[in-house]
């Protein structure tokens, strides 16, 4: 692998796409000065204007006006997210790898505010040690809503966001059985969202305060007790590396280096770049609709405006995952009707850059390709009108896998 070609992979799968000037930028300096300046951190931003959390009202008109409000709250919060990608932060590009881990719907939360705030709360602490991630996820208003926290209590414990906390975000399937489920609903009872302040508190009298054995302890246990059994547990480190992994390298296995970097998450996504395996991985990752979008509109020069509508057609909308899972991997975004919606959507963008690439070598280093398969050269070779050209580059596999 060459220089240029090290250094493009790193920027594909730490940022949403780069441009050439980053590439050229990056081989100047070099692919070890490059990672460490992906890596730095950044600063918070600033919340972007959303208006007061609209009141449910007590007549039926009151509360559709409400709902209408909080749907175009959220709509103007992704937009706002969008524009955030298309500056080409890796820092973003983290926030989005934890939204979609610790996946969360505004479609039941019905708050641009509290899902801001569950933003925030991956750029806080998403970069570093676990343990403060973690504790801070299971008091997210967010998260609790999402998971039906609200309805855990003493007296009807509530399993979901126990489950899902361990078999999806901190250990993985197989690492707890259904007693510690049981005892971990117990031990997250009683913690309730305040939406007037957008708070989640914990009420005493719907709390249960008992005893319970918990992934191998016992004792009375608080939610940052738990939160330290579930970092501290063998299994947790592993499984945030096989997420890392194949959110940014892909399927492959899981190289023993990436896990003894520890529960920091910096740390581990040096580990991750800077594996050998790393390399191999180039041109096995399909990317996700909001990755391929964000990355088009980047190297096109495009404002990152209108793009909701893609997204949709696309199937990935930010704040809006399908489930608690999070959006698919891998090939089942490469159906032939994701393909013909990239095409069009391509089209679109086409229309509205200003580059002009003259053959597939320029159109290559404009959407930071490696190199074209025969089949695709023998298609893009014949194209003349450099739209068509770049409306083909997007849809086609090597764009849309890298």
């Amino acid at each position: 692998m060459t220089d240029r070609a090290q250094v493009s992979h790193l920027l594909r799968r730490l940022t949403f796409g780069p441009t050439a000037a980053e590439v050229d930028a990056a081989v100047r300096d070099g692919f070890d000065a490059t990672l460490e300046r992906l890596l730095r951190p950044v600063a918070v931003p600033q919340a972007p204007p959303m208006g007061e959390e609209p009141a449910a009202g007590a007549t039926r008109e009151e509360r559709l006006e409400a709902r209408k409000k909080q749907r175009e709250q959220v709509v103007a919060l992704g937009r706002w997210w969008l524009g955030r990608m298309a500056a080409g932060s890796a820092a973003e590009k983290l926030t989005f790898f934890w939204h979609g881990h610790w996946a969360t719907s505004a479609q039941k939360v019905r708050s641009a505010h509290l899902m801001f705030a569950q933003q925030q709360t991956f750029r806080r602490y998403g970069t570093g040690d676990t343990s403060p991630l973690v504790r801070a996820m299971l008091r997210d208003p967010a998260l609790i809503l999402w998971l039906d926290g609200q309805k855990n209590t003493r007296k009807a414990p509530n399993e979901n966001l126990a489950r899902e906390v361990m078999e999806l975000f901190t250990l993985g399937v197989g690492a707890y059985g259904e007693s510690d489920v049981k005892a971990g609903a117990r031990v997250l009872t009683g913690w309730q969202v305040d939406r007037t302040t957008g708070q989640a508190r914990l009420v005493a009298r719907r709390h249960d305060t008992g005893r319970v054995t918990l992934l191998g302890q016992t004792g009375v246990f608080d939610l940052d007790a738990y939160a330290d059994l579930l970092v501290r547990h063998e299994a947790h480190v592993p499984f945030l590396a096989g997420r890392l992994w194949a959110r940014y390298a892909g399927s492959f296995t899981v190289p023993g280096s990436v896990a003894a970097a520890g529960r920091n998450t910096t740390a581990l996504l040096r580990a991750v770049c800077r594996a050998p395996e790393f390399a191999e991985t180039a041109g096995t990752l399909v990317k996700q609709p909001v990755e391929w979008l964000v990355g088009a509109v980047r190297q096109l020069g495009i404002a990152p405006t209108g793009l909701d509508g893609t997204l949709r057609a696309l199937g990935q909308v930010p704040l809006r995952p399908p489930s608690v899972g999070g959006w698919p991997e891998g090939a089942a975004w490469l159906t032939t009707s994701s393909t013909l919606t990239r095409l069009r959507a391509g089209q679109k963008l086409a229309a509205q850059s200003q580059e002009a690439p003259a053959d597939p070598e320029a159109l290559a280093n404009l959407l930071v390709v490696d190199g074209w398969s025969d089949r695709t050269y023998a298609v893009l070779k014949e194209v003349r009108k450099p739209r068509e050209l770049v409306a083909l580059g997007l849809a086609s596999p090597e764009y849309a896998v890298h």
